[in-house]
């Protein structure tokens, strides 16, 4: 039982460094840069679409709390005082 079990755990250890070895070789080749890089970029797009959005909700928010007008409407009446 004790050749077996070794057998069996280099093999699985021998899998395991093949499988890590080849997304390694991935990573570091020109297209795995280029999908990591795509990859960042619609992370970093996401992240400021969330922002913008929680911006203007907050705007809002405290617009309505304060009473106010929101700045586009203010600027269009101003605009159509002159």
């Amino acid at each position: 039982m004790g050749r077996a079990f070794w057998l069996a755990a280099g093999a699985g250890a021998g899998l395991y460094g093949a499988v890590k070895a080849r997304r390694l070789a991935y990573r570091v080749s020109p297209a795995g840069v280029a999908d990591q890089a795509a990859a960042l970029r619609l992370g970093a797009r996401e992240f400021l679409d969330d922002v913008r959005a929680g911006a203007r909700e907050k705007e809002a928010e405290l617009t309505d709390e304060l009473g106010q007008r929101p700045r586009v409407a203010v600027r269009a009446l101003e605009r159509d005082a002159s």
